[in-house]
């Protein structure tokens, strides 16, 4: 009989991921109110899991659903959306076989006890896009990404981006220096003691410069960030056990939170990709970077969203029930670090509101940015029960949060920036929703200065789009 700290009830946002989600082709999008703006040109694109179950078996995390992306082309005409799962090979077979065949981070591959070195990993292309001149990657951290067609969301297959090698993965996490052009990635490739893999690209995605560094162990790695020079990973004490998936468990269950190894600071240059420092400071877990850059002194500032512990990865999994228990609050801290030592100088909490899926507009990513956008909870929310709720945009200068508030039973996406095309100064802020009343999705376009207001304008899409993890814009 579970405790009263773990009742579950079924919440409107469950009803979005019971059932496999529904493509759609090319479509024209009606305005619901308001009017798209003349200077938001371009392309959102979004990405996330979209079936989590197959043959009346659902699978055994969030992380493990099969990627489908939605992009919102905004042109002279208006707007018009498609949306599409990535043709991935296992996502073929599996549709062929119509049953799930394939293990991934949180289950193995199902029936014979050998299928889990027979059919170990899914590439489900489910985490996040890189929009490059001729070709959008759909990316996930445990393989090579899938190419797409920019427009049309046609699946072309794995691409290694002229330098991934056999067994070499290529992270959601991308960084993107808008004012060289350069593209900052890593991979990690399992071992006794695990390997991290830096990648340089050029503007075309194309790998110009790679170097590789041995790690302690088997860390779950999924974030990093460009600060300035240097490209700082915080490695948390979390450690894959090894016997316990050869004995048939899932990666996920097999990970354990290990706080006495405090986290790991590693400082690498950009230009060489060597390793600048590396140390060691107080235990946390993050998923997500929101920002870098250098301050005046040549200190590494590094924001991140900040939990205490790992229980975040269980709160996951729990997702793919429809039914969550686990609450797992993280927020908005600022790390300053010595890049030429590693040493950790202070750690200071920004904001007291739980913070996920954070980001700065992109033409501020490695430098400092006023601004920090994330999607987080409206007060009063039981986080143990509830999909985030709200989004919000901090200033760093005058420390004001503005939040956007959704009526009961609406759900955000990530928010994502965009500057408009016609005036530099204005930008715009937007985000996907699920509406659990009329179980209907919505892309919301917000003026990034009046985020607590009504949004500009409501678009409605023709089926609904399950809680995605990240996207990005991409401007005509």
């Amino acid at each position: 009989m579970p405790t009263i700290s773990q009742k579950s009830t079924t919440k409107a946002w469950s009803s979005a991921i019971a059932q496999p989600a529904t493509e759609f082709p090319l479509t024209q999008l009606p305005v619901i109110s308001g009017k798209i703006p003349n200077g938001l040109r371009g392309t959102l694109y979004r990405n996330g899991p979209a079936r989590l179950e197959r043959g009346k078996k659902v699978m055994g995390h969030w992380f493990d659903g099969d990627g489908a992306i939605l992009a919102v082309h905004f042109t002279d005409a208006g707007a018009s959306a498609v949306y599409r799962y990535v043709q991935t090979s296992g996502y073929q077979e599996e549709t062929a076989a119509a049953k799930l065949l394939y293990g991934n981070y949180g289950m193995t591959a199902p029936g014979a006890f050998w299928n889990q070195w027979l059919k170990p990993v899914k590439n489900t292309a489910n985490t996040s896009v890189l929009a490059l001149p001729d070709k959008l990657l759909a990316l996930w951290e445990g393989g090579k990404p899938y190419a797409l067609d920019l427009q049309t969301l046609e699946t072309h297959g794995e691409d290694d981006l002229g330098g991934l090698n056999q067994g070499f993965s290529y992270s959601a996490h991308y960084k993107r220096d808008k004012q060289t052009g350069e593209i900052f990635n890593f991979g990690v490739t399992p071992g006794l003691n695990a390997k991290l893999n830096l990648y340089k690209s050029d503007f075309t995605g194309k790998i110009i410069q790679k170097a590789t560094y041995s790690l302690d162990g088997i860390p779950i790695l999924h974030d990093f960030v460009l600060s300035g020079q240097y490209l700082v990973f915080c490695i948390p004490p979390v450690r894959l056990n090894i016997l316990p998936v050869l004995l048939g468990t899932s990666y996920s269950d097999a990970l354990e939170w290990q706080p006495q190894l405090g986290t790991q600071i590693l400082v690498f240059d950009r230009q060489t990709l060597s390793l600048v420092s590396r140390s060691e400071t107080e235990p946390w877990y993050q998923w997500h970077f929101a920002n870098g850059y250098l301050d005046a002194s040549g200190s590494v500032i590094v924001d991140i969203a900040q939990y205490k512990d790992f229980q975040t990865n269980q709160y996951l999994k729990e997702v793919s029930t429809g039914k969550t228990h686990t609450a797992a609050k993280s927020t908005l801290t600022r790390i300053h670090l010595q890049p030429q030592t590693g040493k950790v100088t202070t750690i200071e909490q920004v904001l007291d509101r739980h913070c996920e899926f954070p980001n700065v507009p992109q033409q501020s990513v490695g430098q400092f940015s006023r601004y920090t956008y994330f999607a987080s909870y409206q007060q009063g929310t039981d986080i143990s029960q509830e999909l985030l709720n709200a989004i919000a945009r901090f200033d760093h200068h005058t420390e004001i949060l503005t939040e956007a508030k959704l009526p009961e039973n609406l759900y955000p996406s990530e928010p994502l920036p965009a500057q408009d095309t016609q005036n530099p100064e204005q930008s715009w802020v937007m985000t996907v929703v699920y509406d659990g009343n009329s179980h209907t999705s919505e892309v919301w376009i917000f003026d990034s200065d009046r985020l607590d207001e009504e949004p500009v304008c409501k678009l409605r899409l023709p089926s609904v789009i399950p809680p995605s993890f990240h996207g990005t814009w991409n401007p005509a």
